[in-house]
């Protein structure tokens, strides 16, 4: 492999951006992030490794930059109403300005959030529940004149999230948007509530169309929806906010003969990903894979992290490989293990099991919320977001999840293909990746366990060592 020890003549024109992206140095050294669950460090710039250490009984991680896997769409965190409520009327213009800057750029080290997920009409994170085609009770709406991105009732949220993609896209244009309904609209539904109930038959095609109406909108408004999926938690009866139960069976009525048809008209189509719940009922999305006129229209399989095992995701992926797989929401909270661990549960379980598992995305929930772990209506009390933004100043701190979140975000750039590494050993957790746009290598380490541990990583003819700190994080890059 050839080093290259000069700036190129493209990074001397274009000086700020190429400074702006941590680039590895053009040494023969690997440079070095790392993150301690102590929080001593956070994404700590350490001394550069130096290359041609001799191995002894060290564990080794062999890399394999030859053998590539999936291309990465990203990592980031849902907007959610709430989140973009608080940006918009907590914050000040130069505090909005600089906090999307900080998320969605890369300029001296910023997240570089390259996807993000949307509610069509109210989740639990809104401020009041809503449809995007509310109608009073005993009416309905089949047509859907009064289909609007605007909710009837005021101060939900909804009414600040377009201006926040909006500005989130003016700074990384690449970003990938996908969307989730929550809930039809109530009077699609068999209880006539935006809680509990189901999709009722003779409203299938309506709420097809509802689906599809909103991606034009949202088109026509200056955001592509990259992605749908046609239910949040389709098998969980939220108590108190949005949700509608729909089985595969409905699901595969759904997408095969409604949605799937309708927006493949669309130029450039929305992907359409089933499931978007847990990885403990894989036959779920098996069961609609299963039906040839659903598979047909659906992408990929969406998967939450909140009960099952992330190796669910790989057994659905090599019953279909032509299926993509992504991680589509997993909140940080005041909860076991995200509690006391959620630099090593973020880490391990997200960024390297589930893109072990094929995921060519990994979202959080909330991007940002308040002191109070809202506001919300509904549902999770003690969530966390990204950032916590202080609702009286619009100051803002960096959560565990920011932290742990960066250690892939911020090096692991869109079209990155994840490369083959050896697994090591129980406690040290890795994954590697080869950014498409300079070559680059990153691999990212966790340290689960209560000592320090040493490794040796082994790539070509190339091999370094590193002492992981007890219970840390570490993303190392080089050419």
């Amino acid at each position: 492999m050839k080093f290259p020890y000069a700036v190129s003549a493209l990074c001397l024109l274009v000086l700020a951006a190429c400074a702006a992206v941590p680039r590895p140095s053009p040494h023969a050294s690997v440079q070095v992030w790392l993150s301690t669950a102590d929080g001593r460090k956070q994404l700590a710039r350490e001394a550069d490794v130096a290359f041609d250490v001799a191995a002894g009984e060290d564990t080794i991680i062999d890399i394999d930059a030859g053998k590539r896997y999936q291309a990465m769409v990203g990592f980031g965190a849902a907007i959610t109403d709430s989140s973009a409520w608080l940006i918009e009327q907590r914050m000040s213009p130069a505090q909005r300005d600089q906090l999307l800057r900080e998320l969605f750029g890369r300029d001296d080290g910023g997240l570089g959030i390259d996807f993000t997920r949307l509610s069509i009409g109210a989740s639990d994170f809104s401020r009041a529940h809503y449809s995007l085609d509310d109608m009073p009770p005993g009416q309905s709406d089949p047509t859907l004149a009064h289909f609007s991105l605007t909710p009837k009732i005021a101060g939900t949220g909804a009414d600040e999230v377009l201006p926040v993609v909006r500005a989130a896209l003016a700074i990384n244009p690449r970003l990938k948007v996908m969307a989730s309904p929550w809930s039809a609209p109530a009077w699609m539904k068999t209880n006539g509530s935006m809680l509990h109930g189901t999709l009722k038959y003779e409203y299938f095609a309506a709420f097809a169309n509802y689906l599809v109406k909103y991606v034009d909108a949202m088109a026509a408004a200056g955001v592509p929806i990259f992605a749908l999926t046609v239910q949040n938690e389709p098998r969980f009866n939220a108590p108190d906010y949005p949700g509608m139960l729909l089985s595969a069976g409905a699901r595969r009525l759904l997408i095969g003969e409604h949605l799937g048809p309708a927006l493949a008209q669309r130029k450039p189509p929305t992907l359409i990903f089933d499931w978007d719940h847990n990885w403990d009922i894989e036959t779920e999305p098996l069961a609609l894979l299963d039906d040839p006129l659903a598979n047909r229209y659906v992408a990929a399989v969406a998967w939450h992290c909140y009960a099952g095992y992330v190796d669910a995701q790989t057994r659905v992926h090599d019953k279909y490989p032509d299926k993509d797989t992504y991680l589509t929401e997993c909140s940080g909270g005041g909860w076991k293990p995200m509690r006391d661990d959620g630099l090593l549960t973020i880490a391990r379980r997200l960024l390297i099991d589930s893109v072990r598992g094929w995921s060519r995305g990994v979202l959080l929930w909330n991007l940002a919320l308040d002191e109070n772990h809202g506001p919300h209506a509904g549902g999770c009390s003690d969530c966390r977001g990204l950032v916590t933004i202080n609702s009286k100043t619009g100051n803002y701190t960096r959560t565990v999840d920011y932290v742990a979140l960066a250690h892939a975000s911020r090096f692991v750039r869109a079209g990155a293909q994840r490369i083959e590494s050896s697994a090591g050993r129980a406690d040290l957790d890795n994954v590697a990746f080869r950014n498409a746009d300079d070559a680059s290598l990153v691999m990212i380490v966790a340290n689960s366990s209560s000592s320090t541990q040493r490794f040796v990583a082994r790539e070509r003819e190339r091999r370094f060592a590193y002492t992981m700190p007890a219970r840390s994080v570490a993303t190392f890059v080089w050419r």
